[in-house]
Order: structure tokens, then sequence, then C-alpha cells
């Protein structure tokens, strides 16, 4: 069974090369000795987590109008095509224009499906920006999110410039990068079922998703 890639601070996925998290100590040299990237990087997450954090407390929104928000600040911030995009690379070149077609069409909604009820889990929780590094056309964002009761959870995100406007490429999340290992999921699903299967998944579970948001 396909299984999305879920953590509650997350927004979005990415394809890059795997960035585990290193120990602190480590992490603090490298960031001394690097680049600190592109300075808008840093307001550009903080902005983002604001906006994602001020749906998840609004409490006169209902479920669909918070959807509905995500939606928007997904489509905003994120290189949701790039991102849909890399994750089918290994299958892309066997598959026709009109299945590339039909997995796009699905791709962002799924994405928005698979994290969006998640995220009201860590309403109560504080993300901190910690430093920025840059990695080649790349700027790191590294952060740290803090739940009542619960470890602190440290993430990296990876920001790149497209076209002058800055979208979020990549998460990494206690060491794990989201994308490559939701990746390998489409790839085992696609390689055990076809990639058509795939499409239909996702379309169902959107509609099924969809159904339970208007109720």
């Amino acid at each position: 069974m396909l299984k999305p890639v879920v953590t509650g601070a997350v927004l979005a996925l990415a394809l890059s090369a795997t960035l585990p998290l290193a120990p602190a100590a480590a992490q603090a040299a490298a960031s001394s000795s690097a680049s600190a990237g592109n300075p808008a990087a840093r307001p550009f997450i903080e902005k983002m987590i604001g906006d994602g954090f001020a749906v998840l407390r609004d409490k006169s929104l209902s479920r669909a109008a918070g959807r509905a928000k995500f939606r928007a600040i997904l489509q905003e911030n994120v290189a949701l095509d790039d991102i849909g995009m890399r994750l089918i690379r290994r299958q892309r070149a066997g598959l026709s224009p009109a299945q590339i077609e039909a997995y796009r069409a699905a791709f962002p909604e799924f994405i928005l499906n698979a994290y969006a009820d998640r995220l009201y889990d860590y309403a109560d929780a504080r993300v901190a920006v910690q430093r920025t590094v840059g990695r080649g056309p790349f700027t790191e964002v590294y952060t740290r999110v803090t739940r009542p009761g619960a470890q602190p959870i440290d993430t990296i995100w990876q920001v790149k410039s497209d076209g002058g406007k800055l979208m979020v490429n990549n998460l990494v999340v206690a060491g794990v990068n989201l994308a490559l290992t939701q990746e390998a999921d489409f790839t085992s699903y696609a390689g055990r079922n076809g990639f058509d299967a795939l499409v239909a998944f996702m379309k169902s579970a959107n509609a099924k998703s969809l159904a339970v948001s208007a109720k």
C-alpha cells in the first residue's frame, strides 16, 4: 500500500541530494565556515511558517476553509511541479505525455491531502529559525520545532530562487530526507502495480479527502 511520508511540521516535499543532519557541534563548525546564503531565505521561511500557524490557530475556520488556505500557501511557496517531476524521474522516460499530465494534475492535491489534516496536531508547536547556510544554488534554513512534553525536532528547509522568486525545494526532518523517501515509495508502488495504478491511487485518495472535508 502506498503510504505518503508524513510529519506534522511539513508543508512540502522536494528532491535533492540527501542532506542528513549532523551532530550539533559539527553543524556549528560547518555553519561558521560557510556562507549564510541568500539573506532573503530566512524571512521567507519565517513568513511561510507564520502563515501556516495562523491557519492552524484560527478557530473560526472550518477544516475545509483551512485546507483552502493551506493549498494557497503550498502553491505560493513550494515548487510543487518540480518536486512532482523529480519524484518520478526513474519512470519518466517510459511515460506518455498523457500519463505525465494525469500525474501532474493529481500530485498537488495529493500532497495537500497527505499533510494538511496532520498539521493540526502541531498547532501548539513553536518553530525557531536557528541559522542559514548557503550550499551551491540553495540556501538551507535550519529550524527547530518544539512542542510541550515532546523532544525537539531539527529541520532543514532547502530554498531556491526560481526566476527571482524564492521557493521551498526540499525538507529534511530529524535527518530524514522526505522527498527521497517519498520517491522510493512512489517507485516501489509503480514497480509493483504500474504507473497508471499510482495515479489512480492518488486520484482516489484525493476524492476521498474531498468527500470528508465537504462534510
